[in-house]
């Protein structure tokens, strides 16, 4: 399952900013591996408060999305899906910029896990 974890300035998070990012991530696996694969998709929204976040050693005022996105590994090089991993990043920064706004898209950092086959498990069963 694809499996997104955001950390984000907890000041930029209200109900709208939460549903749109989740729909947006979604649609952005959605775009790479097809309709069918983003309904499998989970996104965690986790908010940050502002003084706990720093950046460069400073504590940060910026919204600065740092999303990360855990997927079997073979999903990443899969032969029907060319260049996954630059469209995923693309794609994720795309939708993060899109409700947060295009000034946020130097801020996003979005990082691509690769989970071996045999290492993940739903309901106490190997997957």
């Amino acid at each position: 399952m694809p499996h997104f974890t955001v950390h984000i300035s907890e000041s930029a998070l209200d109900t709208k900013t939460e549903e749109n990012l989740i729909r947006g991530l979604t649609d952005a696996v959605g775009s790479v591996y097809g309709e069918q694969f983003g309904r499998l998709v989970a996104v965690d929204l986790i908010g940050i408060p502002q003084h706990r976040r720093g950046i460069a050693g400073k504590p940060s005022t910026q919204v600065a999305p740092n999303i990360t996105l855990s997927l079997r590994e073979a999903a990443y090089n899969h032969p029907d899906v060319p260049n996954a991993p630059a469209r995923l990043i693309t794609a994720i920064t795309d939708a993060a910029t899109a409700t947060l706004g295009e000034q946020t898209r130097e801020e996003v950092t979005v990082a691509l896990l690769a989970v071996p086959e045999g290492r993940s498990g739903t309901g106490g069963r190997v997957a």
